[in-house]
This record gives structure tokens, sequence and C-alpha cells, in this order.
């Protein structure tokens, strides 16, 4: 049996993922992280992007967009509480590119009362949010 972690990723909606993982990496706040079965404990926040998941007798890697949220590692377990989620295959490009280009629209439009740090964050997540779904399609 190969030597792995418990892995969580959990929003305020749903589990995304639960299951045991060889690997796991996912953007920290300082850069990207990579964890493996007894990795020092430490809890941390995470930045919009994709957390990649490598599940034991599978080729391709799971994936999952996150928003932003915390991180908590345990020599035998990670827990990923994601202000967001969103499975790899669930991405929508469309709507990704939609939303950036509303929050550009809401900034640039002097005459608005838009909260200027919400519209940006938002741009922010909608931005790594794309990236992803580059990785994504770049994988398959």
């Amino acid at each position: 049996m190969a030597n792995t972690i418990h892995v969580d990723v959990v929003s305020a909606e749903e589990t995304i993922f639960s299951g045991e993982a060889e690997f796991v990496a996912l953007p920290g706040e300082l850069g990207e992280l990579g964890i493996l079965p007894n990795h020092t404990p430490l809890i941390t926040r995470i930045k919009p992007g994709a957390v990649r998941i490598k599940v034991p007798n599978r080729a391709e890697e799971e994936f999952v967009f996150v928003a932003g949220g915390i991180l908590e590692v345990q020599p035998y377990a990670v827990t990923v509480l994601a202000d967001t989620a969103i499975r790899g295959h669930d991405l929508d490009e469309a709507k990704a590119m939609e939303a950036k280009k509303m929050a550009e629209e809401a900034l640039a439009n002097k005459d608005s009362q838009i909260d200027y740090a919400k519209a940006q964050a938002e741009i922010a997540v909608m931005v790594a949010q794309l990236v992803a779904i580059q990785k994504f399609r770049q994988r398959r």
C-alpha cells in the first residue's frame, strides 16, 4: 500500500473531496505548497487557485479550484476549508470571463457606487479561476 495522507476539501456548501492521497499541491499565501504524508503541522491561508491531489492508483490528479480559504496540515491529514471550491470539470470559462468583465467595467465606471476593494478581489478570483481552467485543460 502506498504511503498516503487523508485529504478533505470542504466549502461552505459541500465536501468537494474526501479521500487518501499521495501528494497535495495548492497555492499558499506565500507561494505554492506541496504536502506529502508525515508533513510538519501547519496552518496557513490559501490564495485563489488550483488544488491538485494525487490519488493512489490513478494516473490523473484530482483538480479543484478554490477561491481562498484556510489550510490545516497534520502528519496524516490535510484539511482545506475553502471560501468557494469548484471541481475542475465543473469550471465554466465563459462564466468566469463574464464575471471578470463585469467587475472590470464596474471599476472603470467612475459614477458607480461600488466597493472598489470587493470588485478588485472579484477580479483576482476570476483571473485565478481562468488560470486554473487553463492548467486543467493542459493536463488532459
